[in-house]
């Protein structure tokens, strides 16, 4: 059972638990471990005297990113033996289901693009770059809370820096444009299109897809328009209205929830140049799944 205390005018806890929240599941990757960083922070919190602290943000974010360090090193075995590709837990909101703490833990850099290239990270680099390119603490904040010198803080950011930079493909696209492709996507995909479907794919588009050993995935990234496209069309030609699609936000950015009789089946999350989708990263794996909301109707959410 996840602790949620109640905000108090004297516990900073709940007004800092969405920025502590956004740092652990960006170390982790999965909801359900941030949450358990986030009770055992809180437990530790709660037997601590606030009086003494000089910043209780400061000694949060320090206990947080340790028990985050730690159990990403005790995940490294699991997901090293992990079946195929492995993708974050995606956070989804429905259009219309926005909350102010979903917000905020959705608020920066989240995307599942960003997420998977991290994971060619270590945990104490993961977590001095995540630190500083995304939660914007100085490096004597960060030294302290990783319990190393600046110096040493400084060339871990540097090398996740340079690392991120050169695995991963960025575009500046606004949301509406974003949110434009992805609808034309959905129509086309909806009604079968495999020309229309081809047409949205720049020419070195790839499908990454996380099963897990649980569903079929493909063992390689799928790459090129014709054999993504191929993909959708035959998905269409064996299962037909069966198949719903339905926009969200899926870590912050617009991203499709697939729908099989009435089940999730996939949330996929797309990168885009603002012209071309150049990339889907599509997540299988059902226990990855079990927090998406379940289908309203049987609509095709086309124009939300």
């Amino acid at each position: 059972m996840t602790l949620n205390p109640s905000p108090t005018a004297t516990d900073p806890f709940p007004t800092l638990r969405p920025r502590l929240f956004g740092i652990a599941y960006r170390m982790l990757g999965v909801r359900a471990d941030a949450e358990d960083v986030l009770q055992d922070a809180w437990l530790r919190w709660s037997r601590t005297d606030a009086s003494v602290l000089q910043s209780a943000e400061a000694w949060l974010v320090t206990v947080v990113t340790r028990l985050s360090i730690d159990r990403l090193r005790a995940l490294k075995a699991e997901r090293e033996a992990y079946v195929g590709w492995w993708l974050p837990e995606p956070l989804v909101e429905l259009h219309d289901a926005h909350t102010p703490e979903s917000a905020a833990e959705l608020a920066g850099e989240l995307s599942v693009a960003f997420m998977y290239v991290l994971e060619r990270l270590g945990p104490e680099e993961r977590a001095a770059f995540l630190l500083r390119q995304v939660f914007d603490y100085d490096y004597p904040e960060i030294a302290a809370q990783l319990g190393k010198t600046e110096a040493a803080c400084r060339q871990m950011v540097h090398r996740a820096s340079e690392r991120v930079q050169q695995a991963r493909t960025r575009f500046e696209v606004p949301h509406k444009v974003h949110h434009q492709l992805l609808q034309r996507f959905m129509r086309a995909a909806h009604s079968g299109d495999r020309s229309a479907i081809e047409a949205l794919l720049s020419e070195d588009a790839q499908l990454i897809g996380d099963g897990g050993g649980k569903v079929p995935s493909f063992p390689k990234p799928l790459v090129g328009p014709f054999r993504i496209a191929n993909l959708y069309w035959a998905l269409f030609r064996r299962l037909g209205a069966q198949v719903v699609y339905r926009m969200a936000l899926i870590n912050g950015e617009p991203g499709l929830l697939r729908y099989m009789n009435g089940r999730i089946e996939s949330a996929q999350a797309f990168v885009t140049d603002g012209e071309r989708i150049v990339a889907i990263y599509a997540v299988r794996n059902p226990d990855k799944l079990v927090g998406i909301p379940a289908m309203l109707d049987g609509s095709v959410s086309i124009g939300e």
